[in-house]
């Protein structure tokens, strides 16, 4: 009965591996994927992004596979793009509309667990790139013979995860030398995205989700650029000692990142350049009270806090002093005091005037 099980789930893989293939190879229409392959290889590059929209209008089964069983298609997606490029080591991402799986990091839920989602938010935190091994290499001085392990884990599409052990002995108790060149590694890093403030329900704290980036993903975005990244949300086993709990901690494998404005840039009309004239020429205002003043205007008083976060706000000019030593132009401030004096109405008003801020606490 198990038997007759895997052919049949083979069988289901390999027919949605060839779908994929004739998307890829389809040049009735233009061609798209085909003249984008080949620039990819021509260019040195390693990921191919689809556009989802495309694969809907050529297969509207194989995006719902794809969204709601992601586990299933993406490794399938993977080989078909491999048999299609088999001269290079290919990933691949994906974009354009994905509808109900469009979410934010609050909306994110069980039922999303295993689906390929988008999610949008600001970046918060990135941790160090770091080498994740792949593959290594073992030597037996004893045997004269080479020993070859791959690793996959909780992290990777593989629905059967490996074993983390580092082997040090073989089956007959010899001991292993790894020879670190020949092992592969890839480039591994976990970033934190939070919800946009501008979307977050008003008195509640922002979520955020935690992100896997592999490969040529990595440093792709840094804290405060805006993105939307694609992957599958997927779940982690929190064990405890030897058992595993029923909670879990969830986090999203990238296979995209988008930048959705890396820079600030924002428009200034004609008008305004006018405006600012006009009151740079005033010479009976003080520019830095008219400005503190028209911070939080719905606040009485607090001038000198107010003075405070405009001074954060606009910041200083870094100096380099001629021993190397590097005096930064920005500064922090620690505001304190009483309860419902609105202090976190004052922070509110900074984050909205600021385009890159983001929300933290404690």
């Amino acid at each position: 009965m198990g038997a007759t099980t895997d052919i049949v789930i083979n069988q289901r893989i390999r027919d949605i591996q060839r779908e994929y293939l004739e998307f890829l190879e389809d040049d009735e229409d233009t061609g798209i994927y085909t003249q984008l392959v080949r620039d990819m290889v021509a260019n040195g590059e390693c990921r191919l992004n689809v556009n989802i929209n495309d694969l809907r209008k050529k297969s509207p089964q194989c995006v719902t596979g794809l969204l709601n069983a992601a586990h299933e298609e993406l490794p399938a997606f993977h080989r078909a793009l491999k048999e299609y490029v088999s001269s290079v080591d290919t990933n691949y991402g994906f974009e354009g509309s994905f509808g109900s799986k469009h979410v934010s990091p609050r909306t994110l839920n069980a039922r999303h667990l295993g689906n390929l989602v988008c999610v949008e938010g600001i970046v918060t935190k990135c941790s160090l790139v770091r080498p994740k091994v792949v593959r290594s290499v073992h030597y037996c001085p004893a045997t004269k013979k080479t020993l070859e392990r791959r690793y996959t884990d909780m992290t990777s599409y593989d629905p059967f995860p490996s074993s983390a052990i580092y082997p040090t002995k073989d089956d007959d108790g010899n001991l292993l030398e790894t020879e670190y060149g020949l092992c592969a590694y890839k480039d591994h890093q976990t970033v934190s995205i939070q919800e946009m403030p501008e979307k977050s329900p008003a008195g509640q704290l922002p979520r955020s989700v935690d992100i896997v980036l592999d490969n040529d993903l990595v440093d792709k975005c840094k804290p405060g650029d805006r993105v939307q990244v694609v992957g599958i949300y997927r779940c982690l086993p929190n064990k405890q000692g030897a058992f595993t709990s029923g909670t879990f901690r969830t986090i999203l494998l990238a296979n995209n990142v988008i930048l959705m404005n890396k820079e600030v840039s924002p428009q200034i009309s004609t008008d305004d350049v006018h405006k600012c004239k006009k009151f740079s020429k005033q010479k009976n205002v003080d520019v830095f009270e008219m400005l503190a003043k028209s911070l939080a205007p719905s606040i009485h008083g607090h001038e000198y806090i107010k003075k405070a976060l405009l001074c954060m706000l606009l910041g200083g000019v870094e100096k380099v002093l001629p021993n190397g030593t590097r005096l930064r132009g920005d500064i922090n401030i620690l505001l304190n005091g009483d309860p419902s004096v609105a202090k976190s109405q004052l922070l509110h008003d900074v984050l909205h005037s600021a385009p890159r801020a983001i929300t933290t606490t404690g």
